[in-house]
């Protein structure tokens, strides 16, 4: 930031001399007058007296000011100016009266490669003029706005005057100054060592906005197209200095109507059709020989794709970029441009070649697909090329392949999340049947004993509803949405306390490997959730061995994750901190058109009857919740690794711990018995599911008050004592369980809450600002229901006991 000192002078002295002997005449005229008209001399005199009073004070106050000998400034914070300004992201400069430039951010140093003062900055054309009227209506009216075109393309300029005595103009300049990257370095480039060496081989090189104005220049193009040396050509139009020639040349207007024609030859850096150009000039009589070093040089600086072809369709050159993009050997490429492309593409590019090899036509964009890699259709850049010597056509090509694969995740993760919303709410539903099911057959068998010809049946319903239950779990789990008990843990111990396990589910053609890494940092979790994790991904891996009939080999590892690792995985994953649970195998791989869909719910390569096609789903979903990622990594016939990133825990943040969970602590060791006693407020819009909760607390001994809807609840209890506690669902129409609660505790201070629901109970705590509130899951049996009430009821006795 620049910073100058503003000195405001105040000029109401000179002002106030005269202000003052005004008053002094006017006094006297006044004393005369009413002298004249009164006839009494004591009100003239008292007149007179009042406007000699008046000019003494004056006098006074002028001869301090004037002791004081130096002008009164106007204070400024410039220090808060300053850190405003920089707040910015536009160029900001601020000039006084005197048109002195006090104050300018560094967006607007580097906007115009240093601090001139307004008007005066680098502009294309009479841009300069046109800020320098805007910056006198600023002045006039206080608000002035013009565009204007710098080297780096449209400016919009804004000047508005302010300030305490309105007495200095800001001036803030929206415009893109060259980004950091390729362009950036392209044009030090040529201002430097390459501008040399491409003068020496005869190019002339010019970096231009995609308006033409010239951002850049090698000292050779700078010469020959200025009229004179004081001309500086950088901001201004590259087409004023050039005039149309025969043949598709050009010449230097500042050379006159003799001069060597030029061939011109245009490159963009980038698809944008903002981006900027680069333009190279060659004499039309100079060969390629004289300039192979120079265009070689170019092209290996591009950000992109790009190749040289001659009349005959074969490549001449291509720089690393374009290999990579088309993946092949930078030193030993194919003959003909067709042979990269799939069979169908090949007769397009052949005839654009063509044409552009014979013709002056420009430049034309084609979406081809490459053979390696069919299913992401490329854009092939193709123009015309002259004065390259045996090179006719210019191809450049982008590499597209980080680019599309950022698409598909994202699209995944789009696709991931609406199928989450559906499946999460169908769990929910499907949660409230089958609390009514577990729950009336709970009933049921509170009726029947073993050896009853029902007994086994209604113990069958219950079963298959447990069954059905751990789908559900498994589709909140996919959709996020599940029930999660965090805990701060070290990833071996989880490993350890499965491998057990795994050893045996892996049979005796499986091998398993546990390796752990040093310096581990804590993560965040839910224990039993990544173990699950754990065990879906090696039995998938065990599975995929298995089919090759000859086992193989299973290797869970757990490591430290570097930063570099990180930023090779893209924008997916913030950068941070990880540890990461890999677990990699031996067998036949993930196809490529198969890798992009496992984490899809219901998709399994498995035979019918044989998998449900949730177990990834489930993964992907625990992982995501957990706060991680999860990467799977496979070539067909080398095994996959499934790759998961936790953030490492950071000291300070204290774990999640349900009011349920500490009341069931606090409860375990004080009573077994579930009967009770008091009134209890039931509030559940599910028929079937209140009917269950209010015949299951009736039999444990509680006095029953049932409502469908938050709404019903309070007219209930109009006139009623305080319940002992209150058991909601949290989602209701009309009124919601939290709704109800903070209605109730405002009639109830410090009611004891029960919040039942079918969702996740960590997600619902983030939505819901209640103390002392506990949760139920759904599904839930008629004994895990007594056993909730009774735990909040003792914590809630214990709790009054204390105060």
């Amino acid at each position: 930031m620049r910073l100058a000192t503003l000195e405001g002078k105040r000029r109401w002295i000179n002002g106030g001399v005269a202000a003052l002997a005004i008053a002094g005449v006017a006094g006297l005229a006044a004393a005369a007058l009413i002298l004249w008209m009164v006839g009494d001399p004591m009100v003239a005199g008292g007149f007179l007296a009042a406007a000699l009073v008046v000019a003494g004070v004056g006098g006074a106050l002028i001869r301090l000011a004037g002791r004081s000998g130096e002008p009164v400034s106007v204070a400024y914070d410039w220090e808060l100016m300053r850190v405003m300004a920089e707040a910015s992201a536009d160029g900001v400069a601020i000039t006084d009266r005197g048109g002195r430039l006090v104050c300018a951010n560094d967006q607007y140093e580097q906007l115009f490669a240093g601090f001139p003062t307004p008007p005066s900055v680098p502009l294309a054309g009479d841009g300069a003029g046109e800020l320098e009227v805007a910056g006198r209506v600023a002045w006039r009216d206080g608000h002035a706005r013009v565009t204007l075109r710098g080297a780096v393309g449209v400016i919009e300029a804004t000047i508005t005057r302010a300030g305490q005595q309105q007495d200095v103009l800001i001036w803030r300049f929206a415009g893109r100054a060259v980004a950091p990257g390729m362009p950036a370095r392209l044009m030090e480039a040529l201002e430097g060592p390459l501008g040399i060496q491409l003068g020496a081989a005869g190019v002339m090189a010019a970096l231009i906005t995609a308006e033409g104005y010239v951002i850049a220049a090698n000292a050779v193009l700078r010469s020959r197209a200025a009229v004179s040396s004081e001309q500086a050509i950088v901001g201004e139009d590259l087409a004023r200095f050039l005039v149309e020639g025969e043949g598709g040349t050009v010449r230097f207007v500042a050379e006159g109507v003799s001069a060597n024609p030029l061939r011109l030859v245009q490159i963009p850096l980038a698809d944008d059709a903002d981006a900027p150009i680069l333009v190279a000039l060659i004499d039309s009589d100079a060969g390629i020989s004289g300039s192979a070093d120079g265009i070689e040089a170019l092209l290996m600086l591009m950000p992109f794709g790009v190749a040289l072809v001659d009349r005959e369709g074969r490549f001449m050159q291509m720089n690393s970029a374009f290999a990579r993009a088309a993946n092949v050997d930078v030193g030993a490429p194919p003959i003909y441009p067709g042979d990269l492309v799939v069979r169908e593409d090949k007769g397009a590019v052949a005839d654009a070649i063509r044409r552009f090899a014979s013709s002056a036509a420009r430049s034309t964009d084609l979406a081809v697909r490459l053979k390696d890699h069919p299913d992401d259709p490329v854009a092939l850049s193709i123009a015309a090329a002259r004065g390259l010597g045996d090179a006719a056509v210019l191809l450049s090509l982008k590499d597209n392949g980080e680019e599309n694969r950022l698409k598909r995740e994202v699209a995944q993760a789009t696709k991931m999340q609406a199928v989450g919303q559906l499946a999460g709410g169908v769990a929910h539903d499907f949660n409230n049947i089958l609390t009514a099911i577990i729950g009336h057959c709970d009933l049921m068998l509170m009726r029947h004993s073993p050896g009853d010809s029902d007994y086994d049946d209604i113990q069958q319903i219950r079963a298959n509803s447990n069954r059905a239950a751990s789908l559900t779990r498994q589709l909140l789990a996919f959709s996020r949405q599940q029930t999660l008990r965090p805990q701060v843990l070290q990833l071996p111990d989880v490993v350890s306390e499965v491998s057990n396990l795994l050893r045996r589910l892996m049979g005796e053609t499986v091998t398993l490997e546990v390796k752990h890494g040093r310096d581990l940092g804590p993560v965040r979790a839910d224990p039993g959730q990544l173990e699950q994790v754990v065990v879906n991904l090696a039995v998938n891996a065990r599975d995929a061995m298995l089919s090759k009939g000859t086992g193989g080999k299973l290797t869970i590892q757990t490591r430290s994750v570097p930063i570099a690792e990180i930023r090779r995985r893209g924008d997916i994953v913030p950068l941070g901190d990880y540890t990461a649970l890999e677990i990699s195998d031996t067998g036949t791989g993930i196809p490529a058109d198969v890798l992009p869909k496992i984490f899809e719910p219901f998709f399994t390569t498995k035979e019918v009857g044989k998998g449900t096609g949730l177990g990834l789903s489930t993964v992907y979903g625990i992982v995501k919740q957990s706060g991680g990622f999860i990467f799977a990594d496979s070539r067909t016939g080398q095994g996959a690794t499934f790759t998961i990133y936790l953030p490492v825990h950071t000291a300070g943040v204290p774990d999640v711990v349900s009011v349920a969970a500490q009341a069931q602590q606090a409860a375990r060791h004080r009573s077994g018995e579930l009967w009770g006693t008091g009134t209890i407020l039931l509030v559940e819009d599910e028929d079937m599911v209140r009917a269950v909760a209010e015949r299951a607390l009736a039999r444990q001994g509680y006095t029953v008050l049932a409502a469908e809807n938050g709404e019903a609840a309070m007219e209930l209890m109009q006139g009623v004592d305080r319940p002992a506690l209150v058991i909601s669902d949290v989602m209701m129409p009309l009124m919601d369980g939290p709704t109800l609660a903070r209605q109730l505790r405002k009639i109830h201070p410090g009611i004891p809450i029960l919040f039942m629901s079918g969702y996740a109970e960590e997600q619902l705590r983030r939505s819901i600002d209640l103390d002392n509130v506990a949760f139920l899951p759904k599904p839930f049996s008629v004994q895990q229901l007594a056993e909730a009430t009774r735990d909040v009821l003792l914590a809630q006795e214990g709790g009054n006991v204390a105060a």
